[in-house]
């Protein structure tokens, strides 16, 4: 779109040169994601505080101009393209950590806070925030919240909507808010805090966030197991949730995923068709009996391998297949699809089942790995050339049909952007999809923020 002259005009003033970018080069830049998704923005702006965001927001809505919130472009979903031009307001400029209050466990921090930044400042007070996706070190606290993220450590501690207390937001319709509290009970009113959480800017843009944060454990013990196959494994990790003692991390591997560790020089067992790789944490003198817990429920029928880490280094060599996993489905295939979808833990074979199949039946690699514990699967297609790429979209709505029908849902801490929205009538039904509607209607009426996105348009239902 053209930008008119006198919201042109209005930018300026809001924005001093050095926080407006009119040049190709620069909306180049914030024109696309991790997704690869791109298209040109017709402005960029770097709001460095609330008031200016609620005088964007008001001159975008007075013109009818999208705007679209971004973090650091870390999403895998196509959720900070602007596909109808109009401003991107990034905020990597509102990074500044308000204050850390230990003894009310909270820290009030701007949206472009880094994740990892924010875990460093916490580290000497022994606190942290538990959500902790694979892109911490380059990831914003509002690109978290904005899509939910999560992480490994979401099946003891969740993801974000459950890591924060409060908010400070400007709405689609201008209005400036704050919502929640700066404790961790409360009931006065509607939760604004949470429907926020996880509407990918398609509500409001959030200026502050008010975090839960939780004390650092002491210590940490890692226990490797390897099973004869996917059903093995998913038995374990029934047995493993059932007891007790909450795993800190409950990760796992398929077993193309295996094959490829392998055929890099990873360690795996020849043998083993699923490994599951589980973290307990706590007082250095409750591990034991903690440890001796998860090992009892792990051991069980078509159990290969069982191995606990005896320090760091044998730790950081257990973890060291699953964090290289991605980096190596990169060399494989640079335009992989990567979806994050859940489903019950006990369902976990059912969908590795019907992968493999597909995997057959389209002819293109598809490798699966995630976080056992809540049954969220990051499911990659790996096509290598045009022709497999095209059936690689075509093989995607079955398994997001197969994830539905096994009472899963799309997106576990990815969200749903663009690439998932049109399956958002099977996941969520009619009513709820309905109601949602009529919210964005409420926060957004003229629909400027980030248009395209999470909701499907009313002909996909």
């Amino acid at each position: 779109m053209n930008l008119p002259a006198a919201f042109v005009d209005q930018l300026r003033e809001i924005f001093p040169s050095d926080t407006l970018a009119l040049d190709p080069a620069t909306r180049a830049a914030y024109g696309y994601d991790n997704s690869r998704r791109e298209a040109l923005p017709d402005a960029v702006v770097f709001p460095p505080a609330h008031d200016e965001v609620v005088a964007l927001v008001a001159a975008c809505r007075h013109h009818r101009v999208p705007l679209v919130a971004r973090g650091r472009g870390t999403n895998t979903t196509g959720a900070t393209v602007p596909l109808a031009g109009g401003v991107v307001a990034s905020f990597e400029r509102m990074n500044r950590i308000v204050r850390i209050e230990p003894g009310d466990r909270l820290a009030v921090v701007e949206p472009g806070v880094l994740n990892a930044d924010l875990q460093a400042a916490l580290a000497p007070h022994g606190l942290f925030w538990p959500p902790d996706p694979t892109s911490a070190p380059y990831c914003t606290v509002g690109g978290n919240l904005a899509c939910n993220a999560g992480g490994p450590h979401t099946v003891k501690y969740g993801a974000s909507r459950d890591n924060i207390l409060g908010l400070r937001a400007v709405a689609g319709n201008g209005t400036a808010f704050r919502s929640g509290t700066h404790t961790t009970k409360g009931s006065t009113g509607y939760d604004l805090t949470r429907v926020i959480v996880g509407s990918e800017g398609t509500l409001a843009l959030i200026t502050e966030a008010t975090l839960k944060l939780t004390p650092k454990p002491s210590a940490v013990r890692t226990l490797r197991a390897c099973y004869r196959d996917m059903q093995a494994a998913a038995a374990a990790v029934a047995r493993i949730m059932a007891q007790p003692v909450t795993p800190r991390a409950l990760e796992f591997m398929d077993d193309a995923a295996l094959k490829l560790v392998r055929e890099r020089g990873g360690d795996a067992p020849a043998e083993a068709g699923a490994l599951l790789l589980v973290e307990v944490d706590g007082e250095p003198d409750a591990l034991g009996a903690a440890q001796a817990a998860i090992e009892k429920a792990a051991r069980g029928d078509g159990l290969v391998e069982l191995r606990a880490a005896r320090d760091a280094a044998e730790t950081a060599t257990l973890w060291a297949a699953r964090k290289a996993l991605s980096p190596a489905l990169r060399t494989i295939s640079e335009h992989k699809i990567n979806e994050d979808v859940v489903v019950p833990v006990s369902q976990i074979p059912a969908l590795v089942q019907r992968l493999r199949e597909l995997a057959d039946e389209y002819r293109i690699p598809i490798v699966s790995f995630g976080h056992a514990g809540n049954g969220n699967l990051h499911v990659n297609l790996l096509p290598r050339n045009p022709e497999e790429r095209a059936r690689a979209e075509q093989a995607l709505p079955l398994v997001f049909k197969r994830v539905i029908e096994l009472d899963g849902t799309l997106s576990g801490e990815h969200g749903i952007g663009i690439a998932k929205r049109d399956f958002m009538p099977e996941a969520v039904g009619a009513g709820a999809l309905s109601m949602m509607r009529a919210l964005k209607d409420m926060f957004d009426p003229e629909h400027i923020l980030n248009p395209g996105k999470l909701l499907p348009d009313a002909a996909h239902g």
